[in-house]
């Protein structure tokens, strides 16, 4: 156990050497423990150092170009700032006209869902409307038995009425009268 106990010792007195004589940007890694209790040397690591598990892989230009193709959502080669065109009066004007096209169409939409709406209330109302009608029909049935005065109007009926010539009297014809003449 002794001999362990100096071989702990050794090791301290090399790393307190070591750090004496360590540049910029260097460093010591502790000696780390070996499962059946012995010391690993502490190891140097130099100023600028990466570790090969830290190092990017290597990739070709044409890995590269790859993955940047796939990034981009248009062709390779546009540049949209290019293709941008001032817009002219026509132009302009349409899409004005489109988009009073669309607002009239959503105000139409609007409007039939009110009126959908609104026939569902109205057949709601009609099933009142249907006991006040049958009040309507009994009372024109009253007005027509009703006694009519004892001075009755007499008036002729138009010429052309269908009542005019059931009844048995001759009426002229227009064109014939004219044609005689």
């Amino acid at each position: 156990m002794g001999s362990n106990n100096g071989g702990g010792e050794e090791q301290l007195k090399k790393m307190a050497e070591l750090s004496k004589t360590l540049k910029e940007g260097e460093r010591i890694l502790a000696p780390t423990r070996r499962p059946d209790g012995s010391l690993r040397k502490p190891i140097r690591i130099r100023a600028g150092y990466v570790p090969q598990e830290e190092v990017a892989i290597y990739q070709s230009r044409g890995a590269l170009w790859k993955k940047e193709m796939a990034s981009q959502v248009v062709p390779p080669g546009y540049d949209p700032a290019v293709d941008i065109k001032p817009k002219t009066k026509s132009a302009k004007r349409n899409e004005r006209k489109k988009e009073k096209r669309l607002q009239a169409a959503l105000e139409k939409s609007k409007n039939l869902e009110a009126e959908a709406n609104n026939e569902i209330k109205n057949e709601d109302t009609e099933e009142d409307l249907d006991h006040g009608s049958e009040s309507v029909r009994s009372l024109a049935s009253q007005m027509t038995d009703l006694a009519v005065s004892q001075n009755p109007v007499l008036t002729s009926p138009p010429s052309n009425s269908v009542e005019a010539s059931e009844s048995g009297t001759p009426v002229q014809d227009l064109d014939k009268k004219n044609q005689g003449s």
